[in-house]
């Protein structure tokens, strides 16, 4: 099911309340390797900084699928609502995308440019920046019913 414009405002809504995603990458070993990181996003294209050398960035070179899910904090499992994503990633290469890049992280997290001031570097040094495209969203909600999902290819 293409995604349609109530259930991309949903989506859209979730991904402005909730800061935090597991990210899984494939290490070359064959096995996943799903680690907790901090995100903007600029529609439905999420931006994510790691560091140069991480297993993160080194695992995206070598093989550019990732999954991921977003979960809004929830008491009880009536109200569990959130996201899970198959997507391709890539490292931003480009000036332009990297300054768009960091200024989405820099609205959302204003305190990182208190940590990165005096590195001299643009827009710090010793991290990259993903650029992730989502290509089919689960939608889960179970304030709709226990278990209630919905699978969107994005077009």
């Amino acid at each position: 099911m293409l995604l349609d414009h109530h259930s991309r405002q949903f989506v859209l809504h979730l991904l402005d309340q909730v800061p935090d995603m597991t990210l899984a990458t494939m290490r070359p070993d064959g096995y996943p390797q799903a680690t907790t990181v901090s995100y903007a996003h600029d529609g439905l294209t999420l931006y994510v900084g790691v560091g140069l050398g991480s297993q993160k960035a080194c695992n995206i070179q070598s093989n550019h699928k990732v999954s991921l899910a977003i979960t809004r904090p929830y008491a009880d499992w009536r109200h569990i609502q959130g996201l899970s994503m198959a997507a391709t990633a890539r490292i931003i290469d480009d000036l332009e995308e990297t300054q768009h890049a960091s200024g989405c992280l820099l609205r959302r997290f204003p305190k990182i440019k208190e940590m990165m001031q005096g590195t001299g570097a643009l827009p710090w040094a010793g991290v990259v920046f993903l650029h992730i495209t989502p290509s089919v969203i689960s939608v889960l909600d179970y304030e709709q019913g226990f278990g209630h999902t919905v699978l969107y290819d994005v077009a």
